[in-house]
């Protein structure tokens, strides 16, 4: 990991990496590249202009990360993200999870898995379902797709695959859920 590459909690679409571009040029603090969950500066700054910058950043309800392993937590939560709202290419949708995370992070997935549980309290497979539940609710309050389309979209086996698993974690049938609306989602940033 590079020196000069700084970890933001709570990053999730491109709309983050816009504000966070925003903020560095307002901060005057040259960048790289601002990509999901990190900022790639194009030299060191001081500790002045971290603190800065982690202010400017709270400001917009982002979070400065300030060491590897919670850098490598919030890396694992961005690829676990992107792989439960189908984000990623044809070729890497058909990876399984684990191979998905090990070739992104260079580990392998038994090491990752312990250090996410660790630090957790939950499994990599449960933060999965968690997340894929949310794009879920997310399709379902906006009635755009049926559930049999939302399950192939999101690659579940079976439409009763899906319906489970979404019992299970909300507590509701999709199609009570869809009743109820969105007064039962969750920010991104609390799953």
């Amino acid at each position: 990991m590079p020196a000069n590459t700084l970890f933001v909690k709570n990053m999730v679409c491109h709309r983050c990496i816009l504000a966070v571009e925003d903020v560095l040029i307002k901060s005057a603090i040259p960048y790289q590249q601002v990509i999901i969950g990190e900022i790639h500066l194009a030299a060191s700054i001081s500790r002045e202009h971290t603190d800065l910058l982690a202010v400017n950043l709270a400001a917009i309800g982002l979070e400065l990360i300030d060491n590897r392993n919670s850098g490598t937590i919030e890396k694992i939560k961005q690829l676990v993200l992107k792989k439960a709202r189908n984000e990623t290419d044809e070729k890497e949708s058909k990876l399984k999870l684990s191979t998905y995370l090990s070739q992104h992070l260079h580990h392998e997935y038994t090491y990752l898995s312990g250090f996410f549980s660790s630090v957790e309290g939950r499994t990599i497979e449960n933060y999965f379902i968690e997340q894929r539940i949310e794009k879920v609710k997310e399709l379902l309050v906006y009635k755009e797709m049926t559930l049999s389309q939302i399950a192939f979209d999101l690659d579940y086996s079976s439409v009763a695959h899906l319906s489970n698993q979404f019992k299970k974690i909300t507590g509701l049938t999709p199609s009570h859920f869809k009743e109820v609306g969105s007064q039962k989602r969750k920010l991104l940033d609390k799953v």
